[in-house]
């Protein structure tokens, strides 16, 4: 929840001027990628925030971070700390584990009933069937 709560703040920051506005001059409407990455993260962030299809989103939110990470950070330094990409990669690593885990139970889609989780099936009484 808190994730996507934050990574929303920043998408609203970038499109609305709002929160400290955006880091830089802000992107013009539909502008490659700054508008669309501000974009997923307020859609992507609220989706993992209120847990609706919060796997799909958060794949397509860690993907955004790895882009930005790789195409953005990763020619002014090896590591995170060197190429000041310690958010992007904290992002991409979150988001890749939400959609692996799943939203939890106090998801919206959980309280609606709608998780594709299932229960673990019970387990069987293994016989021994060795003919003596």
């Amino acid at each position: 929840m808190v994730i996507g709560l934050l990574f929303a703040c920043h998408g609203a920051a970038t499109l609305f001027d709002v929160l400290g506005g955006a880091h830089g001059s802000p992107p013009v409407v539909g502008q490659w990628p700054g508008w669309w990455a501000a974009v997923i993260q307020l859609a992507g962030g609220t989706l993992v925030l209120l847990g609706l299809a919060a796997r799909p989103a958060a794949i397509l939110c860690s993907g955004s971070m790895a882009y930005a990470y790789f195409v953005h950070h990763q020619g002014d330094g090896l590591f995170p700390l060197e190429n000041g990409g310690e958010m992007a990669a904290l992002y991409c690593w979150a988001f890749l584990l939400l959609a692996a885990l799943g939203p939890g139970r106090w998801s919206l889609s959980a309280l609606l009933g709608r998780t594709t989780r299932t229960e673990p099936p019970a387990r069987r009484e293994v016989v021994d069937r060795r003919v003596d």
